[in-house]
């Protein structure tokens, strides 16, 4: 349920941790990929005790691509929106799909189904050129084009940032951030990911914002969005992976990573993700024998809150068999 931050595609940094179980792998940082990078990963996923991590990457396009040299260029997504057709936007996906899968990588944490025609990526704004458009129908069929092509590639999909951040004045890796009022995003932001869920998206992120109307915390910590609105609302079934827990959106609300990590499962998160807001001391903190320390102290609390009832062991049986699911994996095998 834990995905391990990896820092500039240290993967051997990452060993212990996938030796242990860990149910994901996040490249980080901005160094380019190694040309070898395929058989650092089958080594290093190797090592898993049951069924291997996802090895996640951010390659959305334009500015938010990990695997360059390694995945061809593609556009910033307004980019494909405004000069390819869905068929061509999803063909483009594809064969970058089967590029990261060549390379090792089984997810992408991409689309962004967020509806949203302003500036950005910025300081105020998350999205920006990384919306397919300020319409929500345009967001619609182009981010379920992007996911469609990356499943026919054979890799996970994982829609972001639920329930929509193109109302949200403040990027909440900076710190707390609200959406649109939840009436609003039922009539525009919510859109997308029904056409996604509807065309059979296997994995949704859920966002740091809070929802006005629905919740004052931020949606990954929030059982009224995860469980209330994705779940029982919407009728998802599939994968809930976190944006960092390492946000300040979510470090203004909670006592530490460990603290939020259980209040994101008993939410109804099934894979937590941390570490993403890479400032000097960040990068410190992802150096391997410190990584380790907090994977395990991650882990410590979420075994004494099982122990103290404040988290249900039926709440992890729910996480764990969705993550196997996601991974193609038979729990009874």
């Amino acid at each position: 349920m834990l995905a391990v931050p990896v820092l500039n595609f240290d993967v051997t940094g990452a060993t212990a941790e996938v030796t242990a179980g860990a149910g994901g792998v996040l490249f980080l940082g901005n160094a380019a990929p190694p040309s070898d990078l395929a058989t650092r990963l089958r080594a290093l996923t190797g090592h898993a005790p049951g069924a291997r991590p996802l090895v996640m990457a951010d390659e959305e396009g334009g500015g938010v691509q990990r695997l360059a040299g390694l995945v061809g260029e593609i556009p910033w997504a307004r980019s494909m929106a405004a000069t390819m057709s869905t068929a061509q936007t999803r063909a483009l996906a594809q064969t970058g799909g089967r590029q990261m899968l060549a390379a090792g990588v089984t997810t992408d944490l991409a689309p962004v189904l967020d509806v949203d025609g302003r500036p950005g990526p910025s300081a105020s704004n998350a999205d920006g050129e990384r919306s397919f458009s300020p319409n929500a129908s345009i967001a619609a069929a182009y981010g379920t084009a992007f996911m469609s092509g990356l499943r026919s590639a054979g890799v996970l999909p994982v829609v972001k940032h639920f329930p929509g951040l193109g109302g949200a004045q403040r990027n909440t890796d900076n710190g707390p951030a609200a959406t649109s009022s939840l009436t609003q995003l039922r009539a525009r932001d919510l859109v997308p990911f029904r056409a996604a869920i509807a065309a059979g998206a296997p994995a949704v992120m859920t966002s740091n914002a809070s929802v006005p109307g629905l919740t004052p915390l931020p949606s990954s910590l929030s059982r009224a969005v995860i469980d209330g609105l994705l779940r029982q609302q919407l009728g998802f079934r599939g994968l809930v992976i976190t944006d960092s827990l390492s946000a300040g959106a979510v470090t203004a609300v909670t006592r530490s990573l460990a603290d939020a990590t259980v209040q994101s499962l008993s939410a109804g998160s099934d894979l937590v993700l941390y570490g993403s807001t890479l400032t000097p001391a960040d990068e410190l903190a992802l150096q391997p024998s410190r990584a380790l320390a907090t994977y395990r102290w991650v882990v410590a609390n979420v075994v004494t809150a099982v122990r103290s009832g404040r988290l249900p062991t039926s709440r992890l049986d729910d996480a764990v068999l969705h993550v196997l699911a996601a991974k193609h994996v038979d729990p009874c095998r």
